[in-house]
């Protein structure tokens, strides 16, 4: 029999790691993997240090080299091979870019302290990005390259690397109201739990949703947001971060975009990009009547509000914003509809269209599209194209 100083020394390292533990660097994203295109939430139950890994191995064959007894090597050799089975199960569960790990089961129901990532690190791929307008469609093409700095990726918070995509997608020129709003969030428990709601001028998508769910349990919906702090996915100080496929893409105010926009709050909102459905999207800035540009400018306000008193439980705690369903809408509330825009015109459009606006106060990215959108997300086959999609419909 091996002597047990000898089997000590043969025995890998293995460290528990709590599931709400702080800061892992393997730990954050803000869902699970849909054909490869929403970010994967990192579950790390189980960390094998691959040093000690390698003397444990270094060991067993210095062990297998000096002992003659067969049935005592192959007796050792069975438990190796069932350590490295049990090692590829557990090293699964840390699937880097592009993995599907298993949901994270959150407890928290409180609000936390928003910790962005400086935006210093200018990015080494040229950005590309195209908006070409026909009778009745609006033709897009980027590679998900911003031109304003971004935070250092991978971060504690976000193991994924920003890469060039290539989106390409067709938009209506001239989209059509559906009979109510449509949500970008799935309460179904099935499929993808949101769809990006649209595309910023510069190229990159506006995705508000996450994958991330009280106790990880998606049926009873109460869905963590990304702007909360209470589950810290790595947003740089754009409201940024990264998908395991290395798309770049923003949860909040697009901070480095706006100011590259020449953003000033004395004047009417620049076009800041497109929503999934065709229509216009500003930002934070709107005439007073929205009939008339010569009303003067204010600062627009959502008309969704927390709702007050005391969640049902599980998850309890009181609604401060901590989930999606913290909040209601109250009609009239603020300047924008349920959708977060209204009609108005712009110099964009100086007849008029319906234009959804980024706003400072939750939902800050719309929730609802005002017509039938393009779904990014869970596209089938041809549809889908490699770091990217390339849709060969229309929504």
């Amino acid at each position: 029999m091996i002597p047990p100083c000898q089997l000590k020394a043969l025995t890998p390292s293995i460290k528990r790691v709590r599931m709400h533990s702080p800061p892992c660097k393997w730990k954050w994203g803000c869902g699970n993997v849909v054909r490869g295109f929403l970010e994967p939430t990192i579950d790390l139950r189980f960390q094998i240090h691959g040093k000690t890994f390698f003397i444990f191995m270094r060991n067993i064959l210095r062990f297998f080299a000096l002992n003659t007894n067969m049935h005592t090597v192959r007796f050792y050799l069975a438990q190796l091979l069932t350590i490295v089975f049990l090692s590829g199960i557990l090293f699964a569960q840390q699937r880097g870019q592009g993995g599907r790990p298993p949901v994270r089961k959150h407890t928290t129901t409180e609000i936390g302290e928003l910790k962005l990532i400086p935006a210093n690190d200018k990015l080494p791929y040229k950005p590309q990005k195209t908006f070409k307008k026909s009778k009745n469609e609006i033709k897009v093409a980027s590679n998900g390259i911003p031109e304003h700095k971004v935070g250092s990726f991978p971060s504690n918070r976000n193991p994924n690397k920003i890469l060039e995509q290539s989106f390409e997608f067709l938009l209506p020129l001239h989209p059509k109201p559906a009979l109510g709003p449509i949500p970008l969030h799935n309460d179904t428990g099935r499929g993808p739990p949101s769809t990006p709601f649209g595309i910023a001028i510069n190229g990159v998508l506006f995705d508000p949703g996450t994958a991330e769910f009280h106790m990880g349990d998606r049926l009873t919906d109460w869905n963590y947001e990304a702007l909360s702090g209470a589950v810290l996915l790595g947003l740089d100080a754009n409201h940024g971060h990264v998908q395991p496929n290395g798309s770049y893409h923003y949860h909040g105010l697009p901070t480095g975009l706006l100011k590259n926009l020449g953003f000033n709050a004395r004047k009417h909102s620049p076009l800041v990009g497109y929503a999934m459905d065709g229509y216009p999207v500003y930002a934070l800035y709107g005439y007073k009547d929205p009939q008339n540009p010569k009303s003067g400018i204010k600062k627009l306000t959502s008309s969704f509000r927390l709702k007050k008193g005391q969640r049902p439980n599980p998850p309890g705690g009181k609604h401060d914003g901590t989930f999606s369903k913290d909040y209601e809408y109250v009609d009239g509330a603020g300047d924008l509809d349920k959708c977060n825009g209204r009609f108005t015109v712009t110099d964009d459009f100086p007849n008029g269209t319906y234009a959804y606006f980024l706003t400072e106060n939750w939902p800050v990215i719309p929730r609802y599209f005002k017509a039938k959108p393009l779904k990014l997300r869970g596209l089938k086959p041809p549809n889908q194209r490699v770091g990217g999609f390339r849709p060969n419909r229309r929504p």
